[in-house]
């Protein structure tokens, strides 16, 4: 099992380390980072770890810029000293949420939750933690959103949908009808969310139904470029492995 600290503080970093190694004497741990740049940069090059244990707080800013850089599926659980960013966690791939200082019995238990719902070899842990969690909660792909225009209040069917952006750190769903509805989901949410036959992510910044698709070109170091209806963004760009994964897709 592989674990990914981050963690600025070096007092702290050790006690969770010491806890860590405790109860999970034969895991391997990576780190501890200590900055929102440096764990950006390990996650883009590096195979994804089986867990990360995340502080929210980093010298360079809150760990939750470092998803609008990094593609990671891994589970996390949140270690920190502040209750208020609950809710903004919980959108993420959180497991848990771990006020400081970190007892060793709220971490069995949330190591507990781990061991319960992550039970695939450790290679596919981490990059299938949407598929896993689908598989052991049941839940259905979702079939409408709501969003506020104004005072209104206008469900959205995701039949209508053509596509999903972030734009901002907002996420909007653009329908049929040419037009952008900002929703409450992050798209590593809505990746969870929508049909995977309907529905595939493009990159960071784009989830695209089949239908939406306009043009598809060949671009440099076997990538690929594709344009979208309704779409003002010339450069949609998807990486060599999403343009594998985009091929594989199209011929289902």
């Amino acid at each position: 099992m592989n674990i990914l600290i981050v963690e600025d503080e070096e007092q702290a970093a050790k006690k969770l380390a010491r806890t860590l190694r405790k109860i999970l004497p034969e895991a391997f741990f990576h780190g501890p980072l200590e900055s929102v740049s440096a764990t950006i940069n390990w996650l883009n090059n590096n195979p994804p770890p089986d867990l990360i244990m995340l502080d929210i707080h980093l010298s360079d800013g809150l760990s939750f810029d470092i998803f609008e850089e990094a593609d990671t599926k891994a589970p996390i659980i949140f270690t920190t000293a502040y209750d208020q960013y609950a809710l903004r966690a919980f959108k993420l791939n959180s497991l848990d949420y771990l006020l400081k200082p970190v007892e060793e019995e709220a971490m069995q238990a949330a190591l507990n939750k781990f061991e319960l719902h992550f039970t695939l070899p450790s290679e596919k842990l981490g990059r299938d933690w949407h598929q896993i969690v689908k598989s052991d909660y049941g839940n259905p792909f979702k079939k409408r959103f709501v969003t506020k225009i104004g005072d209104r209040i206008l469900a959205i069917n995701t039949e209508d949908v053509r596509f999903a952006f972030s734009e901002h750190k907002a996420v909007y769903l653009h329908t049929a009808l040419k037009k952008n509805h900002l929703i409450d989901f992050s798209l590593d949410q809505l990746e969870i969310l929508l049909d995977p036959k309907e529905f595939f992510r493009l990159n960071r910044k784009y989830i695209a139904r089949y239908e939406s698709i306009e043009q598809m070109i060949g671009y440099s170091n076997s990538r690929m470029k594709v344009k979208l209806h309704g779409c003002e963004d010339e450069d949609i760009v998807l990486s060599r492995d999403r343009t594998r994964d985009f091929k594989n897709w199209l011929d289902a």
